[in-house]
């Protein structure tokens, strides 16, 4: 029987593909968590749905050229402790400026 191009030469090397991707796995869990909260923190600051929370974060990412958990890291950090870097505060209240309702739901017109 022949292998494959994709096939491992060994069993060790199999376990070293396997350990690799299970690192990878727990990484993506790891990572998504820190988008949900971040998203989270969003939807309730800026009173958005959780979908223009997403998005918001995706632009906040984009605009500002820092990976998307880096952006979710540092709004998590801005949670505990207030502190920012004004370019993804600036970016943040835009994207928010963009994606929020005109007028707080419930609030008197």
């Amino acid at each position: 029987m022949t292998r494959g191009p994709h096939e491992p030469a060994d069993e060790t090397d199999r376990i070293s593909e396997l350990q690799e991707e299970v690192q990878q796995l727990k990484e993506a869990v790891t990572s998504h968590a820190v988008v949900d909260q971040a998203i989270g923190m969003v939807v309730a600051m800026g009173r958005v749905t959780p979908d223009a929370g997403w998005a918001v974060l995706k632009e906040v990412s984009q605009h500002t050229n820092i990976k998307l958990r880096n952006v979710a890291d540092l709004i998590l950090i801005w949670g505990r402790d207030g502190a920012m870097p004004p370019e993804i505060r600036a970016e943040l209240e835009a994207a928010l400026d963009r994606h929020s309702p005109t007028q707080i739901p419930g609030a008197p017109e």
